[in-house]
């Protein structure tokens, strides 16, 4: 064989074909796909059920973390500031797609840190009035995503809670601050609920350390008949510190979403976050890995909402819930 023997040829080539092995694994490596995950929220507590539900959601769409995909987590636990870093230390990974959960925060430092990259929101706002997306059906550029409208429920809760205490006749509603884009939006529906149902409204803000046991205070000093915790990332975070505080004072008190309530709160309504993270990560995330641009997939609103009774807390607060709330509840905790 030209001067090389037959047994040398096969060990030189199978020693070849050794060496080409690492860089074709590294090849493959390399080639995996990688997901950016932006939020001002962090990863621990209630959100657990979010991530798992995600992980859940990629699976169906044939994706497994560490197998075929890798996530690259970045989480600002309620330091807004630290969020356009973050979205840039996505976007410098060359990160297929990011997704977005939490305030409009994530989302806007995420596009602006990428017009190219897919951006997949999960968010509490409504991205067309905050300018994300065109249109929720025609959303063009580069997000798209779910929208878990958690603000427009604000008027609803506080129609729930005095239907659970009737008496009530002053209301307190507890703010994550006026720093928040949301703040606004979040107060003016609650005002205009109020005033529909005669009720009078103290509005309190807490994004700091000391300021929810001094919201408590106030609720306490204005007679506050109950309460309601606005959806902000902050409070979030300060879960249990609130929950204690509501249940310290005996302020009858709904939440805004179900996690509070199986933490011990009197009630919570809000739709099922768990479900609409799979979903995203099914029905959005997985289909742009495989192709699908984002402006060809609509945003979608949640469609069903769930009231969640924890009838231990209405008991503890000495409170009878009323049959047709009762009837009307998706899931009572007893």
């Amino acid at each position: 064989m030209s001067g090389i023997r037959r047994r040398d040829f096969i060990i030189l080539l199978g020693g070849s074909a050794a060496a080409a092995r690492p860089l074709v694994a590294r090849a493959q490596q390399s080639a995996m796909p990688v997901i950016g995950f932006l939020s001002d929220q962090n990863p621990l507590g209630p959100n657990s059920p979010l991530i798992a539900a995600f992980r859940a959601g990629l699976a169906e769409a044939g994706y497994v973390e560490g197998r075929n995909v890798k996530v690259e987590y970045r989480w600002a636990s309620t330091k807004e500031e630290q969020l356009p870093a973050l979205a840039a230390d996505l976007v410098g990974l060359r990160v297929a797609v990011i997704v977005a959960f939490g305030s409009a925060v994530p989302a806007f430092a995420a596009k602006e840190a990428t017009s190219t990259i897919p951006i997949v929101i999960v968010g509490g706002t409504d991205p067309v009035t905050y300018g994300l997306v065109g249109s929720l059906h025609h959303p063009g550029g580069n997000v798209t995503g779910i929208t878990l409208i958690m603000i427009e429920l604000a008027g609803k809760r506080l129609e729930l809670l005095r239907d659970m205490v009737p008496r009530a006749a002053t209301i307190a509603f507890l703010s994550g601050g006026s720093r928040r884009l949301m703040f606004r939006e979040e107060v003016s529906i609650i005002l205009a609920a109020a005033s529909a149902l005669g009720l009078k409204l103290i509005v309190l803000e807490a994004s700091r350390d000391g300021e929810i046991e001094a919201a408590f205070t106030t609720v306490v000093r204005h007679g506050a008949d109950a309460l309601i915790v606005g959806a902000s990332p902050y409070l979030s975070y300060n879960r249990n510190k609130i929950l204690a505080q509501a249940s310290l004072h005996n302020v009858p008190t709904i939440y805004p979403d179900r996690s509070w309530a199986f933490g011990g709160g009197l009630m919570s309504y809000s739709a099922n976050y768990v479900d609409l993270f799979r979903q995203t990560a099914s029905q959005y995330v997985g289909r742009i890995l495989k192709g699908t641009k984002p402006a060809d997939l609509p945003v979608q609103r949640p469609s069903k909402f769930e009231l969640v009774i924890n009838l231990k807390t209405a008991k503890a607060l000495g409170l009878d819930v009323p049959p047709t709330l009762l009837a009307r509840a998706d899931e009572v905790i007893e």
